[in-house]
């Protein structure tokens, strides 16, 4: 494959070159870890919808952020799984920006839905008496149309203005495609190459500020009162820890994209790779499940009833 812009149809991945020996064996985990991130996802979906007790703002975000866990999980699991399969690791050029296109939008829909989580818990607990005034159904509706919509649209962009690059390589050195890595084979750099991201970064670091201011008033609002406090303990920190391991993965892949060092071994490169569509998707329905007592008295009952 020469590297003229041309006759690039194919991106090859390189993160799979050593694992040849235990192929079948991280074939049958990445599988197991693949049907439990279902698993865990489908159960918090199915018992929200099913019951309506729990057609609330704060489980309908949550059923939202499960529905994104799937979606972002499907852009990389399904190829790594043909990829541990096959021989030769190559992706298309639509296929990578396809991808690249799942993963980041589901990255920022998560960081949408965290800032909807935020919100409502904000309001529920430092405005109790117009919660039920500022969380209307049709408002509810509007926050998740544009915690999808945005985060499609804005990663849209960014991918157009990444297929109009002229490209001088075609290897990329990791386990799966994103916007980052291709643009690092581009020629030449534009303005809206370099604008358009970012534009975009600032627009969702400015989501963790906020999700910090509502969670600085939350709990010095707590903090005054043991019952608000007891109800910020038992709704906020799954929250909390949603938080804490998506922004821990993707801080973890962000550094080691720009600062990566090739001495680390392929294995370690490889999970640090694959942190955020691996611990948030599996642990996060788990924690909200446990923690949070309406979900976890409606799901309890069910698999005792499979013994």
């Amino acid at each position: 494959m020469m590297d003229n812009v041309s006759v690039i149809t194919m991106f090859t991945l390189s993160g799979l070159s050593g694992t040849t020996n235990y192929k079948v064996l991280l074939f049958a985990l990445t599988l197991l870890c693949y049907c439990v991130i279902w698993l865990v996802n489908l159960t918090i979906i199915v018992t929200v919808i099913v019951d309506k007790k729990l057609h609330e703002p704060m489980y309908i975000f949550l059923c939202n952020l499960c529905i994104n866990g799937l979606y972002g999980t499907a852009g990389f699991y399904p190829k790594f799984l043909m990829d541990l399969l096959s021989t030769t690791h190559v992706i298309s050029y639509a296929g990578c920006l396809l991808q690249g296109f799942v993963l980041h939008s589901s990255v920022c829909a998560d960081l949408s839905l965290l800032v909807l989580m935020a919100y409502d818990r904000y309001v529920a607990i430092c405005r109790p008496l117009v919660y039920h005034t500022v969380m209307t159904k049709q408002r509810v509706c509007v926050f998740l149309f544009f915690a999808w919509l945005i985060p499609l649209l804005l990663v849209f962009v960014s991918t157009i203005t990444t297929l109009r690059m002229s490209l001088c390589g075609s290897h990329i050195p990791k386990i799966y495609c994103i916007n980052l890595l291709i643009n690092n084979l581009a020629c030449s750099t534009s303005v809206s190459n370099v604008a358009i991201p970012a534009f975009n970064y600032s627009f969702y670091v400015g989501h963790l500020f906020f999700i910090t201011w509502s969670y600085v008033h939350l709990i010095r609002t707590c903090l005054k009162s043991k019952e608000k406090w007891a109800k910020f303990m038992q709704t906020c920190v799954p929250h909390l820890f949603c938080l804490l391991t998506f922004s821990v993965s993707i801080l973890f892949d962000l550094l080691y994209i720009r600062f990566g060092s090739k001495d680390l071994e392929q294995s370690v490169q490889n999970f640090m790779a694959i942190e955020f569509v691996l611990i948030p998707p599996m642990f996060n329905p788990v924690i909200y499940g446990l923690k949070m007592t309406q979900i976890r008295n409606r799901i309890l009952p069910f698999f005792k009833s499979l013994d």
